[in-house]
């Protein structure tokens, strides 16, 4: 029976001991207080950026979020952490947002482009806490590439169906729907990093219009042609 302890306490974790803790109702509880202090703290990093720029402090985030020190390191291992969950939050929210707003358009390729077109026109709205995200958009990539091309994931997956809706009705000829997807995903990123800090002299609608044509004959589409998606 010794030897059988001395094996039991030596033995790695398995997945079914996991799979064990998460049917504790204790667990669980701890689990969703975690969950739900971390999207409270993301929400408090959220209104810092806006309002005060990416140079806040821990400490003026604890104090915006009404957390512990202690909380904070719960839920994230640093500063950098946090900001890439800020980052992957508005990247998720505003294709949810997106989502929302094209519901009463059924032409897939007028949805694609107000999909495409649409971060371009956001940039009017807010510019100073675009060039903030922006800037640390772009730095965040530097150093966490992975990380950060999981969360603009989150717009490909918005944009590819209506490429293979389109596709399949014979309106476009992708070469490849999720690679074509990912290759606009960096496109908007980029243009929406060049005019948050340029500004958009040449007016929004002249830069959304030439994006969507180049998209459009990209995907193999009339490029001759604008759907009007408003």
């Amino acid at each position: 029976m010794k030897h059988v302890a001395q094996v039991t306490e030596q033995a790695p974790e398995r997945a079914w001991t996991g799979r064990a803790a998460e049917r504790s109702p204790a667990v669980q509880r701890s689990r969703n207080r975690t969950i739900a202090q971390a999207r409270h703290i993301v929400k408090a990093a959220e209104h810092l950026l806006e309002t005060q720029g990416g140079q806040f402090t821990t400490q003026q985030l604890i104090k915006e979020a009404g957390v512990a020190l202690q909380t904070f390191y719960r839920c994230f291992a640093g500063k950098d952490e946090l900001l890439l969950a800020v980052l992957e939050d508005l990247i998720a929210q505003g294709s949810l947002d997106m989502l929302r707003l094209a519901e009463g358009i059924d032409d897939p390729v007028a949805r694609l482009r107000f999909f495409v077109t649409w971060p371009i026109e956001l940039l009017e709205k807010n510019p100073d806490a675009n060039k903030v995200v922006t800037a640390e958009h772009w730095r965040l990539h530097q150093l966490y590439p992975e990380d950060v091309a999981r969360a603009t994931q989150h717009f490909s997956d918005l944009i590819e169906p209506e490429i293979e809706a389109a596709a399949a009705a014979g309106v476009l000829r992708p070469v490849d729907p999720p690679r074509d997807a990912a290759m606009i995903t960096k496109l908007v990123m980029a243009m929406v990093h060049h005019y948050a800090f340029i500004g958009l002299g040449d007016g929004v609608h002249v830069v959304t219009d030439h994006l969507w044509r180049f998209c459009l004959g990209a995907l193999g589409g009339n490029a001759a042609v604008v759907i009007d998606a408003e």
